[in-house]
C-alpha cells in the first residue's frame, strides 16, 4: 500500500474570494501530492503562480507563489492509502499531463456549472477539483460520491476514505515548517514572468 495526499486551501485570491463567497465553502481549492513532504503539489491552477492566467495542469510549491504570500490561509492536509497500483497509475496520469500542459486549459465555465451543479465534460478542460478527482477516479484510488465535475474542494473533507493529517493555517503546516522560504519576487520579476508565460502562449498556438 501506498498514500497519496491531498492538500485542501483556501488562498484569498480573486478566484478563491469569489467562490468563498458564492459558496460559504471552508477550502476552495485543492492539490495532489505523491511524497508526504509535499515537495510538489500538482493541480489545475495558476501556472506562474502569481496571477490568475494563464492557469491549466501545473505544479505549486509550498514556499513559492500564493503559498510563500500568503501564510495565514486555512488549510487542511489529508491522507489517502492507496493499492501500489494505483498510485502508479495515479503518478503516471499526472506526470502525464504535466509533460503535456499546452494541451490542456483551466475549466473556467465548468467551475461555473459545477456551482451550479450543472453536469458538463469539456475534453481538456480541467478545474481544480475536476482534475484531482479525474486523476483519483481513472487510476481507481477512489470511487467518488459524484461526478468529477460536481466535486467541490471542500466535499474531500467529508470522505471517510481519506485521514486527516492536519487542519489550520498554512504557517503552522510541518510540511511547510521545514522548508527554506524564498524570496519575494521584485515586481519588475513578477511582471517580466507574466511577459515570458504570454509570449510562450502565443508560441504554442501559432505552431
Amino acid at each position: 500500500m501506498k498514500t497519496l495526499y491531498i492538500f485542501l486551501t483556501r488562498s484569498g485570491t480573486l478566484l478563491s474570494n469569489l467562490v468563498y463567497s458564492l459558496t460559504g465553502a471552508q477550502y476552495t481549492h485543492i492539490s495532489l501530492a505523491f511524497d508526504e513532504d509535499l515537495s510538489t503539489l500538482y493541480s489545475s491552477t495558476r501556472k506562474n503562480g502569481y496571477t490568475m492566467f494563464p492557469a491549466g495542469p501545473s505544479r505549486e510549491y509550498l514556499n513559492r507563489g500564493v503559498f510563500l504570500m500568503r501564510e495565514n490561509i486555512p488549510c487542511a492536509l489529508y491522507a489517502l492509502e492507496v493499492t501500489d497500483e494505483a498510485y502508479t497509475r495515479a503518478k503516471r496520469r499526472t506526470q502525464h499531463m504535466m509533460h503535456h500542459g499546452e494541451l490542456y486549459r483551466f475549466n473556467s465555465l465548468g467551475l461555473l456549472l459545477c456551482w451550479m451543479h450543472i453536469r458538463w465534460q469539456r475534453r481538456r478542460h480541467y478545474f481544480c477539483s475536476q482534475f484531482v478527482s479525474e486523476v483519483l477516479q481513472k487510476s481507481g484510488a477512489l470511487e467518488l460520491p459524484k461526478p468529477s465535475t460536481l466535486m467541490h474542494p471542500s466535499d474531500y473533507a467529508e470522505l471517510p476514505e481519506l485521514r486527516c493529517l492536519y487542519r489550520g493555517t498554512l504557517a503552522g503546516l510541518p510540511q511547510r515548517q521545514s522548508m527554506e522560504l524564498g524570496e519575494v519576487e521584485s515586481v519588475m520579476g513578477l511582471y517580466l514572468n507574466v511577459l515570458l508565460g504570454a509570449v510562450k502562449g502565443r508560441v504554442h498556438r501559432l505552431f
